[in-house]
């Protein structure tokens, strides 16, 4: 039988969503999830070239919890081929659906490699290089993706479908992320408006969660890697000639035009 990777990969390549995965092959647990997330890379980066270039870090947000029937965070990866750089054109055509969400993003400077004894915030804070505002593009293969369940949603590499970045800020440690307005515009209208505390109660927890995440999987952070930390705001469902921005005060703006 095709194991879940390779249905996950057939139908983000082929653009055919899942019911669901067969319940023979399903992962029932989130280290199952992240072994099938890992194939699922692996595939796609065979088909579309490129790298992972960091991580992405899903249900941070007490909404996206209830709104994804879910508890806790989980991660997936940034992949090279679906990454953008703002002011970006994006074909909408590509997505089962366009969920746009607003978040603040790291860049590493250093690795962090993995440690038996969580590290602390200040050594995690002092290996970052900068903030930047970005914007998800969440998406999912599969038709319900509010009831699937976390397994399903981790091994579908967290609903990532691409991502948008602004700006690099490396002056960032006089910002305070938590209290930061974030507002997001759509053609010329503002929909959408949240701070950072949303996330975890502030981005740099979103960014310590993932941390120890990767190390209890024996896994780190390499510097050069971005993390999207999680949506500041309600989500938005764009339409194809949606122009939109986010705008994250003193951190910057990013703009998506769906096309």
């Amino acid at each position: 039988m095709t194991n879940s990777a390779e249905l996950l990969a057939q139908a983000r390549i082929n653009h055919k969503r899942l019911p669901e995965l067969p319940a023979p092959i399903r992962p029932n647990t989130a280290a199952e999830a992240y072994t099938v997330q890992d194939g699922l890379i692996d595939r796609l980066l065979a088909h579309y070239g490129g790298s992972v270039i960091g991580y992405k870090i899903a249900c941070t947000n007490v909404t996206a919890q209830r709104q994804l029937n879910v508890d806790a965070p989980f991660a997936g990866r940034l992949l090279s081929a679906f990454f953008f750089e703002s002011h970006a054109r994006v074909d909408a055509a590509q997505f089962f659906m366009r969920v746009v969400e607003a978040e603040f993003a790291f860049e590493m400077a250093q690795d962090l490699p993995p440690t038996a004894a969580p590290r602390s915030r200040q050594e995690i804070a002092a290996a970052v290089k900068g903030v930047l505002p970005g914007i998800e593009i969440v998406d999912s293969r599969f038709d319900d993706w509010t009831t699937i369940g976390a397994p399903s949603l981790i091994a579908d590499n967290a609903c990532n479908a691409a991502w948008v970045k602004g700006r690099l800020v490396t002056d960032w440690q006089s910002i305070d992320l938590a209290t930061q307005a974030v507002r997001v515009t759509v053609n010329g209208k503002l929909l959408r408006e949240g701070t950072g505390s949303n996330v975890l109660g502030h981005p740099l927890n979103a960014l310590e969660w993932l941390v120890d995440s990767l190390s209890a999987r024996g896994l780190g952070l390499k510097a050069g890697q971005f993390i999207t930390t999680g949506v500041t705001t309600e989500v938005y469902m764009a339409e194809r000639g949606d122009r939109i921005t986010a705008d994250f005060g003193p951190v910057g703006s990013v703009d998506l035009e769906f096309v």
